[in-house]
């Protein structure tokens, strides 16, 4: 009776361990799967154009929320949104730790400074204060202009509605605040 067991209990273990071998949701895996994502964000973090946001080193929460958003469709960008189709829910937390745990690029050339807007403390409060962000606010220091000012005038006009507080907090700033915002933000 033992040796007829023995293939049964021998195939459950091959078949219970089976997942374990496999990488799927592993570091490999996701490595395979977001090997795309440097054709537009950059082979080291550096994206291609200044309307590209730089995801390496970015907060995880922000990373998983926006594949999720594009992927479902509560954030338009045709890019975005096939790229993401590309991936399982299942793919979306080791996807954004991975890029999370990249570092943020270094500046290629100095900036000059820029003084802190009147109203930048309310950027503050999800930003954290040397805009680095936090569950659940992105990094926004050493962000591009263009991407910043573009993010902030989306959510002004109602292009961009995957967070409500953001549309609030834009559309109660005028064109220049804005642009006064983006422009600090980018030169830290």
């Amino acid at each position: 009776m033992v040796t007829n067991r023995f293939p049964t209990i021998v195939g459950a273990l091959v078949v219970l361990a089976a997942p374990l071998a496999t990488p799927a949701n592993g570091a490999e895996g996701i490595d395979a799967k977001v090997q795309i994502c440097s054709s537009c964000h950059g082979e080291n973090g550096v994206p291609i154009n200044a309307m590209t946001p730089i995801i390496w080193g970015q907060q995880e929460y922000f990373i998983v929320k926006q594949l999720h958003d594009f992927k479902s469709g509560d954030r338009e960008n045709p890019i975005m949104a096939a790229m993401a189709a590309t991936l399982t829910q299942q793919d979306l937390r080791p996807a954004a730790r991975y890029f999370a745990g990249k570092p943020w690029p270094a500046r290629t050339a100095p900036v000059a400074a820029v003084a802190p807007p009147n109203n930048i403390a309310v950027c503050r409060i999800c930003h954290q204060p040397n805009f680095e962000g936090g569950l659940p606010a992105p990094r926004l220091a050493g962000q591009s202009y263009d991407v910043l000012i573009n993010a902030m005038n989306s959510f002004a006009d109602g292009r961009r509605t995957n967070n409500a507080d953001m549309v609030k907090l834009m559309q109660e700033r005028s064109p220049e605040e804005r642009e006064a915002i983006a422009r600090y933000l980018s030169s830290l």
